[in-house]
């Protein structure tokens, strides 16, 4: 589900945005795709400026130090160029970083996402959902403190998958490769067979494997499994920011795309090309934003 807050006064002094200005979105590499499409969809008219942070991924692996330092360091970067609005389109960066990255930037328009635990509740039958994310979402305080909230309210068990490895074989682009869905039926198969009739896609890198999870659960049951992707709550929630605070880009042009990325442009390309059918030319960020600095 989308995570948000406005912005109030105070912290690190931002020039104002009009409603012309970029909306930035990042990710630790070319997860958050699956949200600039539904942005795209949404909100056709809108600039948008996309950072896949690559050169520092997975954030899955990383420590929660690392991944504020390097959020910060993006947002940084971002505001430079002008944007009027962040999505933070990474489940693990949410988790860790967006408490810190408001306190930085309060005046600043933020989106992040979080594992749509509510809506897989409501959608349950059999009251067990299963959550695949990486292992630092799932031991994050935010998603804990989400997981006790929502577990309590609704009587659901949650089962919590770590899937170590399967952002890495998004970034590598090998979606339908037997290694891939190997690892797919690993971490779907048991949670099937737990009973659970829901599963949460808790990082963003995992709908562009959505094909593979739901072979997965056919394999393991006859029944039917629910899927739980949160992109489009996530364009949704940007667009309702944007319109309260007066900011959509009023253009009977569509809006384009620029990216950026701290590892292999051809690869950022290739992605843009085949996940979302867009061609562009990606920048290469040589020195990348410095997170010593931001940190």
């Amino acid at each position: 589900m989308p995570e948000t807050r406005p912005s109030r006064d105070g912290g690190a002094f931002l020039a104002p945005a009009g409603a012309n200005a970029p909306v930035g979105v990042f990710d630790s590499g070319i997860g958050g795709l699956s949200v600039l499409r539904h942005i795209r969809t949404l909100l056709p008219n809108e600039q948008l400026l996309y950072v896949a942070d690559s050169g520092f991924a997975p954030y899955g692996e990383k420590s929660e130090a690392e991944v504020v330092a390097r959020t910060l360091a993006i947002a940084e970067f971002l505001l430079a160029q002008g944007i009027k609005a962040l999505v933070v389109a990474c489940n693990t960066a949410t988790a860790a970083a967006v408490v810190a990255l408001r306190q930085r930037y309060p005046s600043l328009l933020v989106i992040g996402v979080e594992p749509g635990l509510k809506p897989a509740a409501l959608l349950t039958v059999t009251k067990i959902v299963g959550v695949l994310a990486t292992a630092n979402t799932l031991a994050s305080a935010r998603f804990a403190a989400l997981h006790g909230q929502i577990a309590e309210a609704s009587g659901v068990r949650f089962l919590l998958q770590a899937c170590n490895g399967l952002a890495d074989q998004v970034e590598k682009g090998a979606l339908r490769s037997a290694a891939t869905a190997t690892l797919v039926q690993r971490y779907v198969g048991p949670l099937v067979a737990q009973g659970a009739d829901t599963l949460v896609l808790g990082c963003t890198h995992y709908p562009f494997v959505q094909e593979l999870i739901e072979a997965a659960a056919a394999r393991a049951t006859d029944q039917p499994v629910s899927i739980i992707d949160t992109g489009d709550a996530v364009a949704r929630q940007l667009s309702r920011l944007l319109t309260q605070q007066a900011l959509q880009r009023q253009s009977d042009e569509a809006g384009a795309v620029t990216a950026f990325t701290t590892g292999s442009h051809t690869a950022l390309e290739s992605a843009f090309a085949n996940l979302l059918k867009v061609r562009l030319q990606v920048i290469s960020l040589a020195t990348p934003p410095d997170s010593e600095r931001a940190g």
